[in-house]
């Protein structure tokens, strides 16, 4: 089995800072690519940032300069740093990554629980 667990969300004020952290735990052969997802009330689910195993970085046009996606490959751990926070970046928010239990198992997906992120005064 694997899980993915997600930690960090919480209440903040506009304009302050989240980090949010999501492991990857269970039998694993290798971890490809990454990410984070959100998905508001009323909203589709919407990719937020991923990285790959190499570290290349892609961000959601809304986003950008404002969060920073980063991974620690020997925890199998992702995070996602959070600055200058919107009321429009409320959602929950899930890890995803792409993850291969063996060397001979094509990888698949595998999404954390979510973590509630609200931003509001």
């Amino acid at each position: 089995q694997v899980q993915l667990v997600e930690s960090g969300g919480g209440l903040v004020q506009p304009g302050g800072s989240l980090r949010l952290s999501c492991a990857a735990s269970g039998i694993i052969f290798s971890i490809n690519a990454m990410g984070w997802y959100r998905q508001a009330p009323g909203k589709q689910r919407e990719l937020v940032a991923v990285i790959t195993n190499g570290g290349s970085t892609t961000y959601t046009d809304s986003v950008k300069g404002r969060f920073t996606i980063s991974r620690d490959n020997a925890k199998n751990t992702v995070y996602l740093q959070m600055n200058s926070l919107k009321p429009e970046d409320t959602a929950v928010y899930y890890c995803h990554a792409d993850i291969s239990r063996r060397s001979y198992i094509p990888p698949s997906d595998y999404w954390g629980q979510g973590t509630q992120v609200t931003v509001s005064s």
